[in-house]
């Protein structure tokens, strides 16, 4: 089961376009509109590819907006993107939530069962990404290369979780919350429990009812 090993906080514990040459009996007007005409289509492509890539989960309590940092987690980010299209997180809950901490979610169902997945996935926690509010990271366990589906929201700043961390790897932060933080604590402050011996689970189960990708 993907966790955050044994940490818990102090307080709980662009390319730029190349124009093809046209013959030189073309007039400069005639230059210059063919350029627009060849270049157009390379600028549009290069918008699209370097336009964020943003996940909506749609949850129990509300709607929260993911944007993922592909640039510095790609193989996280691919990892992620790859469970959301195969609707992977469908109808799983946030099973852990620790006030001024974190919460996790993307791994169980609401009868507490752990759904099977890919293999896990190398560390990508030396990108330079922090473990602020409203940052998502991976969860794993205390092997750093262990990550797979399971990912957690934090609540507040957990610096103690960023590169090299206590353990020498910290926690692979892959995204921001752009939209519906005050989803985030809400879900946060939700009345918790033990279940089947699991400690921080909602007593009413937070769903993620879908996650999709935002065109």
């Amino acid at each position: 089961m993907s966790h955050l090993s044994q940490f818990r906080p102090a307080a709980a514990v662009i390319r730029s376009i190349r124009f093809v040459p046209l013959a030189r009996h073309l007039g400069h007007a005639a230059w210059l509109s063919a350029c627009v005409l060849v270049g157009a289509p390379t600028q549009a492509a290069d918008t699209a590819a370097m336009a964020p890539v943003r996940v909506a989960l749609e949850t129990s309590e509300g709607r929260i907006v993911i944007e993922l940092t592909a640039d510095k987690a790609p193989k996280t980010v691919a990892n992620f993107v790859q469970y959301v299209k195969d609707g992977f997180y469908d109808g799983t809950i946030f099973h852990r939530v620790i006030d001024q901490f974190m919460i996790q979610g993307g791994g169980f169902t609401p009868t507490m069962v752990e759904k099977p997945t890919r293999a896990p996935i190398p560390i990508e926690s030396s990108n330079g990404l922090k473990n602020v509010r409203g940052a998502v990271a991976m969860a794993r366990t205390s092997n750093p290369n262990s990550a797979s589906a399971q990912f957690f929201i934090n609540v507040v700043d957990n610096a103690f979780l960023d590169y090299p961390g206590r353990d020498g790897y910290g926690y692979a932060v892959f995204g921001h919350v752009t939209e519906g933080l005050q989803v985030v604590d809400k879900i946060r402050a939700v009345p918790t429990g033990t279940r089947d011996a699991m400690p921080n689970v909602p007593l009413t189960p937070v769903l993620i009812k879908t996650a999709r990708i935002l065109q």
